[in-house]
This record gives C-alpha cells, sequence and structure tokens, in this order.
C-alpha cells in the first residue's frame, strides 16, 4: 500500500482538484481517499460518498477532584503545554491548550484527576458511487486545534475489513504549512505539491518543500494553470532537483466545471491517462527510494 499526501503552501491552488481527479483515475475499489482538510473538507462535494459510518472524534480533557488534590504542582510539572496550573489552593484547567496526552492523570500522586472526552468534530465515512472509499473530518466550530481530529481520523476505520484490501491512499492535506499539515503529511510515502507559477506560489512552495525535507517524504511538483507567471517556478525545482511530474493548463472550460462540483477528469476525460501515469511514476519514484 501506498499513501500519497497532496498538499500546496497556500490555498486555491487546485490541490483538491488533483487529490480527487487522481482517486478518480486509478482502480477505485482498492483507493482510500481521506480529506483531512478537517476545518474546510470540501472533497466530498466532487466524489459524493455515501455516509455509513459516523464517529464523534475529540480528547480527553482532565478534570480535578479538589477534595483530593493536595496541590502538590505534579500535574503542572509535567504538561509541557501550560495546560494545567496550580495557584496556591487552586488547581486551574485551561482546555484550550490542553492535547490530551493524559499526563497528568497518570503522575496525580493521589489520583485525583480523571478525564472526560471533549468532543471536537466527526467522522464520516462511507464509498462514492465509484467505488472510492472515503473518509473525512469535520472540526466543530470554535475548537482551537484540529491536529488530534487528523490523528484519528488517519487511523480510524470502520471494523468491517474496509481497508483490507486498499492498494493506495490518498490523503488531502489542508492550505499552509501549520501544524495540521505537518499531522496529515507524517506517516506519508510520497508527497504531491500543487503549485502555480506566480510568485505567491513560489514562495509557499519553497515552504512546502521544506516541510517535507524535514519529514524525509520524497516529493514531485504538479504545476496548475500553467501558462501564467512566469518560469521562476519551474527554476526553482530545477535547482531544488524536484520533478516536475505534471502541468495542467489554465482552461476556462475547467474553472467552469469545478465551480459547478465536477472533477477535472469528468471535465476533460483526456486527462484520466496522465493521472494513471502519474500515479504510476510516483509508485516507481518510491520503490526507487526504498531500494
Amino acid at each position: 500500500m501506498i499513501r500519497i499526501v497532496v498538499a500546496s503552501g497556500k490555498g486555491g491552488t487546485g490541490k483538491t482538484t488533483v487529490a480527487t481527479s487522481l482517486a478518480l483515475a486509478l482502480d477505485t475499489s482498492n483507493i482510500l481517499f481521506l480529506d483531512c482538510d478537517v476545518e474546510a473538507p470540501n472533497a466530498h462535494l466532487f466524489l459524493r460518498p455515501a455516509f455509513e459510518w459516523r464517529q464523534e472524534v475529540g480528547i480527553l480533557l482532565p478534570e480535578v477532584d479538589e477534595t483530593r488534590c493536595t496541590f502538590c504542582g505534579r500535574c503542572a510539572e509535567v504538561c509541557q503545554f501550560h495546560a494545567i496550573a496550580v495557584i496556591g489552593q487552586n488547581t486551574l484547567v485551561f482546555p484550550e491548550l490542553c492535547h490530551g496526552c493524559g499526563s497528568c492523570t497518570l503522575i496525580c500522586p493521589e489520583n485525583a484527576i480523571s478525564e472526560s472526552l471533549n468532543v471536537m468534530g466527526l467522522l464520516e465515512a462511507g464509498p462514492t458511487p465509484t467505488g472510492i472509499r472515503f473518509a473525512r473530518g469535520i472540526m466543530n466550530v470554535g475548537e482551537p486545534m484540529a491536529v488530534p481530529i487528523i490523528r484519528q481520523l488517519k487511523r480510524w476505520a470502520p471494523t468491517n475489513g474496509w481497508t483490507s484490501d486498499v492498494e493506495a491512499v490518498i490523503v488531502d492535506a489542508s492550505p499552509g504549512t501549520s501544524c495540521p499539515v505537518v499531522e496529515t503529511a507524517h506517516g506519508a510515502d510520497f508527497a504531491l505539491l500543487v503549485t502555480e507559477p506566480t510568485p505567491f506560489g513560489l514562495h509557499d512552495l519553497r515552504l512546502m518543500v521544506e516541510v517535507v525535507r524535514d519529514l524525509g517524504i520524497p516529493a514531485g511538483v504538479i504545476i496548475n494553470r500553467d501558462g501564467i507567471g512566469n518560469a521562476q517556478v519551474d527554476e526553482f525545482c530545477t535547482e531544488a532537483e524536484l520533478p516536475i511530474l505534471m502541468r495542467i493548463p489554465l482552461d476556462r472550460q475547467v474553472a467552469q466545471g469545478i465551480a459547478q462540483g465536477k472533477p477535472l477528469v469528468h471535465i476533460r476525460p483526456d486527462y484520466v491517462e496522465p493521472f494513471r501515469q502519474l500515479y504510476t511514476r510516483i509508485r516507481d519514484l518510491v520503490q526507487e527510494k526504498d531500494g
């Protein structure tokens, strides 16, 4: 099984367009698609899954029983996120900072700390009309952290063997280079970086390349809206020894179709074979890396 993360340093480059088209172009019965853009998931608009499984998702927050607490401060000492503090005869918990690691509960000598689930969002899964196995996370409005939802989405699957024969996992990341993107990319076999030939596209591509290289993930580039801007993205890819795996020219027909919720490979069926060749190229690059 090969895990491909589709990412971009900025929003609006066509990342979800590429991710959904790649999934649709392959043998969809063996493809798992994860929409990890939990703050604004939109891959379902193109793949149209029928959700059959749902599960609440969140983190365990500490609750302090002050009748047992001796205010020793051990919990505050162990919390690297400063989500719990002891001030005099008070133990304060700051839920917005808590990552649910459970260290405070484990270290409390008086067993004065218990945990309760703080629901942060929802996980949903189901097949698409073409047979793609689709799962996504949705973060509740107002929640401060997307990472716990992404982490649990990547681990979560229905218990009926739904993922037993998957050939490829295509993971749609959120835009940017912050913690949610790092968590999404972690563990991927290959990063497909979508950019555009503009100064903004180049700037954010540079940042994304730093992220995947720090994570040790091999990467290749797709240039979307090819033909606008200048050649600086090409020059950067040459200098950075990043293969340009596909170019998608600026096309008014494509833009209109995507605005109507149509996948690229449905608007332009001639892209099906290039996306299949793209997958073969990625698979070969991963095998070369693994020796």
